[in-house]
């Protein structure tokens, strides 16, 4: 059985998720308190957390923040606030989904099954996985790890990371890159190329590995 954290400060609403992720198999628990939840979240091996962003003692940004030092829970945000910026942050700072109040019980339960899903394939292995050293794209998924940290890119980002180490060892040049992950019929020059290879590098980077190689006159390879 399958075990969900819900850190939420609204007795009614966290029992309402409780109620509903219960009917479909879940077990629960509740805490009402950042600092109770993420207490909680380190202590046990949950398979999914639902956050709260306004809560007091600790705000779900600051639980995720610390949580992601340390564990890689898949969480979803389930908030009052529903400005794009909070999105933005909330996405950011590691959350896999952010689903704004008020919203659909139903729809957080199929939510709450695909991520957990997902992530078994990401952790157990299987599906359409690339693993090189500590970089792990999951393709079913659409998601970019570095030694277990979930790494944001853009849709161009992840299309150039993806085709480049669907080719390892192999060297394109800046115009068939260009081709092949913006189009022919795409506005712009070869120079984008350079810039996004420069901005996966800074991503992907974070253990003074080095994935994508410049051959210098030709071009680039994912070695």
């Amino acid at each position: 059985m399958y075990s969900i954290l819900i850190i939420e400060d609204d007795k009614s609403i966290a029992e309402l998720e409780r109620d509903y992720l219960e009917i479909n198999g879940f077990k629960c628990e509740i805490a009402q308190r950042g600092t109770t939840g993420l207490e909680k979240a380190l202590a046990n091996d949950y398979d999914l957390l639902i956050v709260d962003i306004m809560l007091p003692g600790m705000d779900g940004f600051e639980v995720i923040t610390e949580l992601r030092k340390k564990k890689q829970t898949p969480v979803i945000f389930l908030s009052a606030k529903n400005s794009d910026i909070d999105k933005i942050r909330g996405l950011g700072l590691g959350a896999d989904d952010y689903m704004t109040k008020p919203f659909s019980p139903n729809e957080l339960v199929a939510r709450v099954k695909a991520h957990i899903s997902r992530h078994e394939i990401l952790t157990r292995g299987g599906g359409d996985i690339i693993s090189v050293r500590s970089l792990i794209i999951d393709k079913d998924a659409h998601k970019v790890s570095v030694g277990g940290k979930e790494i944001t890119m853009t849709a161009k980002e992840y299309d150039l990371l993806v085709f480049l180490a669907e080719h390892p060892n192999r060297t394109f040049s800046k115009d068939l890159l260009f081709d092949r992950i913006w189009g022919m019929d795409a506005v712009g020059d070869v120079s984008t190329v350079t810039v996004h290879i420069q901005r996966v590098r800074d991503k992907i980077n974070l253990n003074g590995e080095k994935f994508i190689e410049t051959v210098w006159g030709v071009g680039y390879r994912f070695a």
